[in-house]
């Protein structure tokens, strides 16, 4: 009884500070369900910022596919780009952005004022990719990362001629590391 009541305890100040936790299930490390509406102010912001990246850069793309440009969000915050999620989306370098939608006048007001411009069928993507992001930011540090730790990509029909090591494609993208 006790270690429930902790175990209770623990699992909702973690959800409260927005922080990753697990459970060891037989020998295996699996992430723990928790509802975006569960989540602090800002960790809540930082997942509707993942979920926009997602959305807007994989919106098409299978679920690994998905995860995999949520995954490369996660690594730039890890290897400091920025300091957070929101940041390494709409981070520029010169007038550059990073993520290329973000520099679209279109995508950034359908982003920040979604109720106005999402139809039924893009709120249910947009739904599940939420989800998609929540799982990414929540468990980021525990999942197989599937771009073998990728801080760029870009769609296979554009060849920006990086010299980077490519690390995997998936669906429509070229995942990069540096060497």
């Amino acid at each position: 009884m006790r270690k429930n009541i902790l175990i209770t305890t623990i699992l909702t100040i973690a959800v409260i500070l927005g922080s990753t936790f697990t459970v060891l299930h037989g020998q295996e490390l699996m992430p723990l369900a928790v509802d975006v509406y569960d989540l602090s102010p800002v960790a809540k912001k930082e997942v509707e910022c993942l979920a926009d990246n997602i959305y807007f850069e994989s919106g098409a793309e299978s679920k690994a596919g998905k995860i995999a440009v949520g995954l490369v969000t996660m690594n730039r915050v890890k290897h400091g780009f920025e300091n957070s999620v929101c940041g390494v989306v709409k981070q520029k370098t010169n007038s550059t952005c990073q993520f290329s939608w973000w520099c679209e006048a279109k995508a950034k007001s359908i982003a920040l004022h979604k109720e106005r411009y999402l139809s039924d069928k893009q709120w249910e993507l947009y739904n599940e990719i939420r989800d998609i992001a929540l799982y990414v930011y929540m468990n980021h540090e525990i999942i197989k990362d599937n771009t073998k730790g990728a801080l760029y990509y870009h769609a296979n029909y554009v060849n920006p001629q990086w010299k980077l090591k490519k690390t995997v494609t998936i669906g429509n993208h070229i995942f990069y590391s540096p060497y």
